[in-house]
């Protein structure tokens, strides 16, 4: 039996929410899933998780796992080839920028994903998980990774995610506000402390609180999903006080 007609006979059986869904894959990722329960997995997340007799709770979390380690190897082969002269650390750099959850959440939103996330936590307050568009389509990625093999998910990151970024803006914008910040102290002979002040959240969904002190004094605050992100904001912060160039 020819593929088209055994997808055809499979969507017979789908109820109007699977219909709905099977629709949304096909316009994002470009042809309708082969397997839709990977798909209705990938938007299912921990805090509607269904628990099962032993504990375990069924959510997209492996997928998410899986999904960001395909794309973090599409991106990384993306870059290696775009930048054949520039060192490792600007291609980690650069790919942690487009990899990271702000980034993708706003890709979610900008090819429908967000769309399909609302309609599934219909009536639930989405405000905490900030990330939740991001995690999900990391998520939807390593879906279209098991349900169509390597090669059609890399054209789908190639085609439907990485065309939405301007690599030569982020490149531009690309700072290390940290550096900035340590270097601006060594060459004023000044003493630059960070301090966690609190942890907020759970496992899963942190929020760092980070005070950054010069010579024994709070000069700025940040937070951030993690300690490394909080360091930045308040050290971008504080670049911006002292009118060191960002």
């Amino acid at each position: 039996m020819k593929l088209s007609r055994l997808l055809r006979l499979q969507a017979l059986f789908y109820n109007k929410n699977e219909k709905r869904l099977a629709t949304a894959i096909k316009h994002m990722v470009g042809s309708k899933p082969f397997n839709l329960s990977l798909y209705k997995l990938a938007i299912k997340h921990i805090s509607v998780a269904e628990e099962t007799i032993n504990g375990f709770k069924i959510s997209n979390e492996r997928l998410e796992y899986l999904g960001d380690a395909v794309l973090g190897a599409v991106v990384a082969e993306f870059l290696f080839l775009k930048f054949p002269y520039r060192d490792e650390g600007f291609l980690t750099e650069t790919r942690s920028r487009m990899v990271n959850r702000e980034a993708l959440n706003q890709i979610a939103i900008k090819i429908g994903l967000a769309k399909v996330v609302d309609i599934e936590y219909k009536g639930r307050n989405l405000s905490s998980h900030k990330s939740i568009y991001g995690d999900t389509l990391e998520a939807i990625v390593g879906a279209v990774y098991l349900d169509r093999g390597y090669k059609f998910c890399k054209r789908f990151i190639l085609k439907c995610i990485i065309i939405h970024f301007d690599v030569d803006d982020i490149i531009s914008t690309t700072s290390n506000f940290k550096s900035k910040i340590i270097e601006w102290s060594q060459k004023e002979n000044k003493e630059v402390d960070f301090r966690t002040i609190s942890v907020t959240g759970n496992q899963r969904f942190k929020e760092f609180h980070v005070h950054l002190y010069v010579g024994g004094e709070q000069l700025s605050e940040g937070k951030g999903p993690t300690k490394k992100k909080a360091e930045q904001e308040a050290s971008k912060n504080a670049c911006e006080k002292l009118n060191i160039a960002i």
